[in-house]
């Protein structure tokens, strides 16, 4: 059942308009933050020389990271959704349960405590997954059976909250098309880099995709109580008093002190759309960011940690495992993590989010372009601690269902 909705209208069924071809020069958010800045209007132009950008924010020694301006319906598609985060995640332990499903290793419906980082369950962050792109991607029952984390129909609480599977397939919808575009610019920067890599690559990856996956999230507050002392009936109660917090204003937090709200990890697919994050108190109520220090840390090629901001109207896109592999090496994905700050003023405070993970179809092969090392394909910084490397996880004769496997057997408790 395909549940798509028209997101773009440009001069051309690719999607892409016939403006005049030119050089994007690189821009940033902010001076404080190194997060490559583009226009939506650029990108829908494919004539658009974006070499330059998608160096900085892709290559050797980018974010892995660059933020997109302008998207049609974006903020609006943001604004309806990410308060249904925190509206779900605060129904009773007994219905959220009813949500959950084992089967898919619990990639579809609700998700908690089933990750695990640095080997610990992440306890910290709820999230509620679907494919906004097709309610049923297949019938085949014995390929939903067999490959259930990606074929398995969407599980909707439609009972409890009636909006939240339009708004999930809206946003989701809305950066899809987003990335699309973008795919069509990165596939021209690599063939620029690797003659050997196969023209459209990525686009076609994910045009082709029946099986994305998006992600609501919802970061529990940091005095919010382990699960083990919450009854069926409950949502939240017994919360831990917040004392001071665990980053000084003058000290440099480690990398294990950063990993608070979300541990240190790579995203493995192709391309993943992020938005800007949205604080709510108890209420509901959409509050500001209590501790600038909360939010989204990156580490790039060089081992620098830094913060990313992402602005409201802005939505981002991380490059992914996958297509590192694809490209050959020469576009990197880098990890990343969620800290928030133990401190009075964040108490009561949760963090809502979402990502859509445009990726592979289950079967499409796992290899890098001709003449490519596989050594310089899946090279990478020193991990942070936790973070199992491409290496322990991939071989060149994986399909992408075998990779998903084995990456979500390293991050999923056992």
């Amino acid at each position: 059942m395909r549940a798509v909705r028209s997101v773009a209208v440009h001069k051309q069924a690719s999607g892409f308009s016939d403006v005049a071809s030119k050089k994007v020069a690189v821009r940033y958010v902010n001076d404080s933050c190194p997060l490559v800045l583009i226009d939506y209007a650029d990108l829908v132009n494919e004539k658009v020389d974006f070499s330059d950008v998608l160096n900085v924010a892709y290559g050797p020694g980018g974010l892995g990271i660059l933020a997109v301006k302008g998207i049609p319906r974006f903020v609006e598609d943001r604004k309806r959704l990410l308060p249904l985060a925190h509206k779900f995640a605060n129904l009773s332990v007994s219905v959220k349960a009813k949500y959950e499903h084992p089967q898919s290793q619990y990639s579809f419906g609700w998700s908690h405590g089933k990750e695990t980082f640095d080997g610990n369950p992440d306890w910290r962050k709820g999230s509620y997954y679907n494919n906004p792109l097709y309610d049923i991607p297949f019938e085949d029952k014995e390929l939903i059976t067999k490959f259930a984390s990606f074929c398995h129909p969407n599980i909707w609480p439609t009972a409890e909250i009636p909006e939240f599977e339009s708004a999930f397939k809206a946003l989701g919808q809305t950066i899809n098309s987003a990335g699309l575009l973008l795919a069509r610019h990165i596939d021209q920067y690599c063939k620029l880099r690797c003659p050997s890599y196969s023209d459209n690559k990525l686009y076609q990856i994910l045009k082709e995709c029946r099986t994305p996956k998006a992600r609501l999230l919802h970061y529990f507050p940091p005095d919010y109580p382990h699960p083990s002392s919450l009854t069926s009936d409950s949502a939240v109660h017994n919360k831990h008093t917040l004392k001071a917090g665990n980053i000084k204003d003058d000290s440099i937090p480690t990398e294990a002190e950063l990993a608070s709200w979300c541990g240190w990890h790579n995203d493995h697919g192709s391309l993943t759309g992020l938005c800007s994050a949205m604080y709510m108190n108890e209420k509901g109520e959409e509050v500001k960011n209590p501790d600038p220090k909360n939010g989204l840390y990156i580490r790039d090629r060089k081992g620098v940690v830094v913060r990313g901001s992402i602005p409201v109207d802005c939505l981002a896109f991380q490059l992914g495992e996958s297509q590192q592999i694809h490209s050959g090496g020469y576009l990197s994905a880098t990890p990343h993590c969620v800290h928030v700050s133990e401190t009075p003023e964040c108490a009561g405070i949760s963090r809502q989010t979402f990502a859509l993970f445009m990726e592979p179809m289950m079967f499409e092969k796992m290899n890098v372009p001709e003449g490519v090392n596989v050594e310089f394909a899946q090279k990478s910084i020193e991990l942070p601690k936790g973070v199992p490397p491409i290496a322990a996880r991939w071989n060149p004769t994986m399909d992408f269902s075998q990779f998903t496997s084995a990456t979500l057997g390293a991050y999923t408790v056992q």
